[in-house]
C-alpha cells in the first residue's frame, strides 16, 4: 500500500493531516464566506470543535464517502467564535496565555481552515529582524541588476498580503519592541511599502483574506512588552488551561494514541493509567487535589501539552523497554524531565505529592500502587 506524503513527516501541517475533513466541509459548505476565505465561519468552527459525531457525505478520491469531523480544540467554544469573527474583521488576533495551552495549535487550525495553508509563519525570537518579517533581497541579483521584483525574497508577511492569506506570528513578544512595531502600519493600512522599488511595484496592497494571528506566552522569560500602538491593532484572546478533567483526559488519551501510532509504537493504553497521569498534572497545576489536600505548585507549567509529552514518552518506554503495556512506573520514569525544568526545588514539591497524595491513593488502586513504588525514579 502506497504511503501518503504526510506519513513520511514527523508533524504534517494541519491542512495535510486533516485534508479529508477539510474536503468534506468544503463540499457541504453553503454558508456565506468572508472574501478570500476557503470556508465559511460556521465551517471553520466545525473544523475546530468537531461535528459532534455527525458524518458529512462528500466525494473523496472519486468515491462517495462519509466523514466525521474530529474535535481538535478542548476548552472555551465561545473563544473559537470570537477568534473567527476577529479574523473576518480588520483587527489582528492575538492569542495569549501560559505555555502549553494550545495557542499555536489553534493558530495552525484557523489558518488551515481559512486560508488552506498554515505554514505561512514568522517565528519570533530575540534575533528576528525586520527583513525577516517584511522582505529581503537576493544579493547576487541585487548587485547585478539592481532592485527589482525578481531580486526580492518574499517573507511570510509579503506572501500573506499578496495572496490574501493569514499570517501566523509565533511568539511575537519575544521580538524586540522596535521589530514588533514594524507591524503597526501594515495592520493599520493593510499595505507594505518597498522604497527600493519605483512606482506601483513599490506598493503592495493586501488582498482580501489577509490578516495576522499572533501568539504570546506572557509568563515566559525573555518577553518584551508590546507598545500601546501595536496592542490597539489586535484583539486579545486568552487561551486558558483546560479546567474540566474529563475533557483533559480525553484529549491527552487521544493525542497520546495518535503520537504512538505515528511513531509505529504498539502500546496498550489503559484509561486508568492515563487518568493517573492527567490527575497528577491537574493536581499540581491547580494546587489542590480532589481530597482537598493543598499542594505547593511547581514553578514549571504543568500544561496539557506537557502531559501529552509525558504520555508519549512513557508509551515509547513501555514499547521499547517494557512489555508493551503502559503502567504507572513508566509514567513516573518520564515525569521528572517535565517537572524539573525551571527550579531544582520543584523536586521537593513532586516528592511531597508522592509521599502524601500518591501514597494514599496507592492503597485503593493497583495502578497508583505501581506509580508509588516507582518513586525511586524521582531521586
Amino acid at each position: 500500500m502506497a504511503q501518503t506524503k504526510s506519513q513520511h513527516r514527523v508533524k504534517p501541517p494541519a491542512e495535510e493531516l486533516y485534508t479529508k475533513e477539510l474536503s468534506a466541509l468544503a463540499f457541504n459548505d453553503h454558508q456565506p464566506k468572508p472574501p478570500g476565505w476557503n470556508l465559511s465561519p460556521r465551517a471553520v468552527r466545525t473544523f475546530i470543535l468537531g461535528s459532534d459525531g455527525k458524518s458529512l457525505s462528500h466525494t473523496w478520491q472519486g468515491k462517495k464517502t462519509e466523514t466525521v469531523i474530529s474535535e481538535k480544540f478542548y476548552g472555551d467554544d465561545a473563544l473559537i467564535d470570537r477568534s473567527v469573527i476577529t479574523l473576518a474583521g480588520n483587527r489582528g488576533l492575538l492569542l495569549v496565555g501560559e505555555p502549553g495551552t494550545a495557542k499555536s495549535m489553534l493558530s495552525e487550525l484557523l489558518s488551515a481552515a481559512i486560508s488552506g495553508v498554515s505554514t505561512n509563519t514568522i517565528q519570533g525570537t530575540a534575533g528576528t529582524t525586520e527583513d525577516q518579517i517584511k522582505y529581503s533581497w537576493n544579493f547576487a541579483l541585487l548587485l547585478s541588476d539592481g532592485p527589482s521584483l525578481q531580486a526580492l525574497v518574499p517573507s511570510p508577511l509579503y506572501i500573506g498580503l499578496k495572496e490574501g492569506k493569514l499570517v501566523r506570528f509565533e511568539e511575537i513578544t519575544r521580538c524586540p519592541p522596535e521589530i514588533q512595531d514594524s507591524m503597526v502600519s501594515i495592520l493599520s493600512d493593510k499595505v507594505l511599502l518597498i522604497p527600493e522599488l519605483k512606482g506601483d511595484e513599490g506598493v503592495l496592497f493586501a488582498r482580501k483574506g489577509f490578516n495576522v494571528i499572533a501568539t504570546a506566552n506572557l509568563r515566559d522569560r525573555g518577553v518584551n512588552e508590546m507598545s500601546s500602538a501595536l496592542k490597539r491593532r489586535f484583539n486579545f484572546e486568552t487561551v486558558q488551561p483546560i479546567g474540566d478533567k474529563k475533557q483533559e483526559l480525553k484529549l491527552v488519551y487521544d493525542q497520546t494514541q495518535r503520537l504512538l501510532a505515528d511513531a509505529e509504537a504498539t502500546v496498550e493504553l489503559e484509561m486508568d493509567v492515563m487518568e493517573l497521569l492527567v490527575s497528577t498534572f491537574h493536581d499540581l497545576r491547580v494546587g489542590q487535589t480532589e481530597e482537598k489536600i493543598t499542594l505547593e505548585k511547581p514553578t514549571t507549567v504543568m500544561s496539557t501539552a506537557e502531559a501529552v509529552s509525558v504520555g508519549f514518552s512513557a508509551g515509547l518506554d513501555a514499547c521499547y523497554f517494557g512489555e508493551g503495556k503502559l503502567t504507572g512506573e513508566h509514567i513516573a520514569r518520564n515525569l521528572i524531565g517535565t517537572v524539573l525544568k525551571d527550579n531544582p526545588e520543584d523536586a521537593k514539591k513532586l516528592k511531597h505529592y508522592f509521599d502524601v497524595v500518591v501514597k494514599s491513593r496507592a492503597q485503593k488502586s493497583t495502578h497508583w500502587e505501581a506509580y508509588y513504588k516507582a518513586r525511586k525514579w524521582l531521586a
